[in-house]
C-alpha cells in the first residue's frame, strides 16, 4: 500500500513546475490505483487511471502522456507486452513500471523491454513523487526555459506570463494553452489537440470550455499588448502568430 505523506512546502513549490503535465497510472489493484491517482492530483498533475493492459495500451495510443505508471500483472495485456508494443511503435513516452517483482532479474528485464525506471512494490509515495519528478525533469531540462513573442515572455518554468515587465494573470488552463500554442507558433492547433494536451481525458469533446478559456485568454494579452496573437481559423482551430507576422497586428 501507498505509505501517503505531503510535505506542503515542496507540493507548492513542485506543483508550479507541472501544472500541464500528463500521467497514466495503470494498476490492477483498484485501491492502490485510487490512491496514487488522489496523490498525483493532489500534486498538481492531470492523471488517468486504466485496470487493464487492453485498455491503457488504447489510451496510450490515443492520448500523449508525459508519464505512464506500469503495473507488470495486468488482465487483457500483461505490462510488459504492452511497454514492448509502446516501444515498437516508436512511443518516446517516459515509463515508470510499479511492479512486487524484486529480483534483479525482473529490474533487468522491465529496464530492457524500454522503462525508464522500476519501483518496486511495496513504496512509500514520497519515492514516487522523486521518481516522477527525476523523469519529467529528464524528459524537460532540454526545453526552452523562456518562450517570447515581442513582447510577450512565457517563463515555462516559474508558470507565469510577461509583456515587459508587467505579469500578465492567466489561469491554469489558460497557461497550458498559451504554451501549447506558443511552442506551436504558425501552425494552427485544433480544439481537440488544445483538449488532448490541457485537459484529463474525462473532458466532454462536445463542450466549448477550449473557446471560453482561448476568449479570456486573448482578452487579456489584447489588453496587455495592444493587440491579439491569437487567430482563430474557422472550422480547424486557433494560431499563435510568429514575429514574423507582426505586421498583421
Amino acid at each position: 500500500m501507498v505509505q501517503a505523506y505531503s510535505n506542503t512546502c515542496k507540493w507548492y513549490q513542485s506543483a508550479l513546475e507541472r501544472e500541464d503535465l500528463k500521467i497514466l497510472v495503470v494498476e490492477d489493484e483498484k485501491e492502490l490505483l485510487a490512491s496514487i491517482g488522489e496523490g498525483l492530483e493532489l500534486d498538481g498533475y492531470y492523471v488517468d487511471l486504466v485496470d487493464n493492459g487492453t485498455q491503457a495500451l488504447e489510451m496510450a495510443q490515443l492520448e500523449q502522456y508525459d508519464l505512464i505508471l506500469l503495473d507488470l500483472n495486468l488482465p487483457g495485456i500483461d505490462g510488459l507486452d504492452l511497454l514492448r508494443t509502446l516501444r515498437s511503435e516508436h512511443s518516446e513516452t517516459k515509463v515508470l513500471i510499479l511492479s512486487a517483482r524484486s529480483s534483479v532479474s525482473d529490474r533487468i528485464v522491465g529496464l530492457d523491454a524500454g522503462a525508464d525506471d522500476y519501483l518496486i512494490k511495496p513504496f512509500a509515495f514520497g519515492e514516487l513523487e522523486a521518481r516522477i519528478r527525476t523523469l519529467l525533469r529528464r524528459e524537460y531540462i532540454h526545453g526552452e526555459a523562456s518562450l517570447t513573442s515581442g513582447e510577450l515572455r512565457f517563463d515555462t518554468t516559474a508558470r507565469q506570463v510577461f509583456v515587459g515587465d508587467v505579469q500578465v494573470n492567466l489561469t491554469k488552463k489558460e497557461l497550458a494553452i498559451l504554451e501549447y500554442l506558443m511552442r506551436n507558433a504558425g501552425a494552427v492547433v485544433s480544439s481537440e489537440e488544445l483538449m488532448a494536451h490541457a485537459w484529463d481525458s474525462n473532458v466532454d469533446l462536445f463542450s466549448n470550455s477550449v473557446r471560453v478559456h482561448i476568449f479570456s485568454i486573448r482578452k487579456k494579452l489584447r489588453e496587455a499588448l495592444g493587440y491579439d496573437p491569437i487567430s482563430n481559423k474557422v472550422g480547424e482551430g486557433y494560431c499563435f502568430k510568429k514575429d514574423s507576422d507582426d505586421e498583421d497586428k
